[in-house]
């Protein structure tokens, strides 16, 4: 596992270092480097003074499971799977929505450093099969869990290591604070027909409950109409939660490239690759029997392909304004134990600089 992921690393560095020298190679006039596309955060620091305001709207879809990079049915899970204790699986997820308002500031109190903040509202909503009794794969009926509120706080520096007219490298340093609650409730329907209200499973729980450091590093470059990417960014889960458990690390790598048609409009394309833990500890409320409560049907390795527009206002009252849309659909995914599988992601943005 660790020799594919550090293959497929290598490979989308190399790559972006193929796409960039043969760019260079071509040079002909300077431009000041473009934002990337708008599902990247991150991306482009600001001149000394300068502020941006953002806000995002994310949807996300899951739909289905996988066990491995295999797909499986409800009644193959209820037939075979189990829970970490070893007792069968009785409920099955089978589609999984989560809708994201993200709002951002960044200021930039010199040319080499920019601050962000960031703040989120979230909201999840999971449909689920149960099944009847202890064993076989007879459907008792059918029921949706839902939960809604305020995510994690992200904090993050942007610290320039390199800039001229072409290309630009800073570091990302975040921390992200438990600001979400991961003790959220809904009522369930049980195999054995009841309708209680335990603490839901960790997917349905709004953030991590640990102090995360994000660290990364981001390269643009800009020629002519061209522009494009590349950037590592990594989740450092710093302690367990005060439930016992930790959300699995992250190494996710993004590179993209861009087309400005004209000056107002730009198009996109961007690969990500992403590879995540399991789940490390477990809480002792989260016990039911659906896979989303073993904290070893967690992380795994996943490949989104994106495409996106962006609106670029460039004079008058439209100066300094930008709206942008990204989809992102999922090419591979290869899951630890089983999981829903990820279908695709919606992001549309708005930016004002100042």
């Amino acid at each position: 596992m660790l020799a594919q992921k550090l293959l497929k690393i290598s490979a989308f560095f190399f790559f972006n270092l193929l796409l960039s020298q043969s760019l260079w190679a071509d040079m002909s006039h300077h431009k000041a480097a473009a934002h990337a596309p708008i599902g990247v955060m991150g991306d482009h620091m600001h001149k000394s003074g300068e502020w941006m305001f953002s806000y995002r709207y994310m949807s996300m879809s899951m739909e289905g499971n996988l066990q491995g990079d295999n797909t499986i049915s409800p009644e193959a899970i209820a037939s075979s799977g189990l829970t970490q204790s070893g007792t069968p699986l009785r409920v099955v997820p089978i589609d999984m929505t989560t809708d994201m308002h993200m709002f951002g500031a960044m200021y930039a109190p010199s040319d080499k450093l920019t601050l962000m903040l960031m703040l989120n509202h979230i909201e999840k909503e999971m449909d689920h099969i149960t099944f009847q009794g202890m064993m076989g794969d007879n459907r008792l009926g059918v029921f949706t869990t839902k939960t809604s509120g305020i995510g994690d706080t992200k904090l993050g520096a942007l610290y320039s290591l390199h800039g001229d007219d072409n290309t630009k490298i800073h570091l990302n340093l975040g921390l992200s604070i438990p600001t979400g609650k991961i003790d959220h409730t809904d009522q369930i329907l049980t195999p054995m027909n009841t309708t209680p209200s335990p603490r839901l499973p960790y997917p349905m729980q709004l953030g991590s409950g640990t102090y995360d450091l994000e660290p990364g590093i981001t390269y643009a470059g800009t020629l002519n109409s061209w522009d494009w990417g590349s950037q590592i960014k990594m989740t450092i889960r710093l302690d367990d939660n005060d439930e016992g458990y930790s959300l699995g690390d992250q190494t996710q790598i993004t590179s993209w490239g861009s087309y400005n048609f004209a000056n107002w409009l730009t198009g996109s394309l961007r690969v990500t690759y992403t590879n995540a833990d399991e789940i490390s500890g477990q809480d002792s409320l989260i016990a039911l029997p659906v896979q989303t409560s073993n904290p070893d049907n967690f992380g795994g390795e996943r490949i989104d392909l994106g495409v996106g527009i962006t609106l670029i206002g460039t004079e008058g009252a439209q100066k300094g304004h930008r709206v942008a849309l990204e989809y992102l659909t999922t090419i591979d995914q290869d899951a630890n134990g089983i999981q829903m599988e990820m279908q695709d992601m919606l992001t549309i943005g708005y930016q004002f600089s100042l």
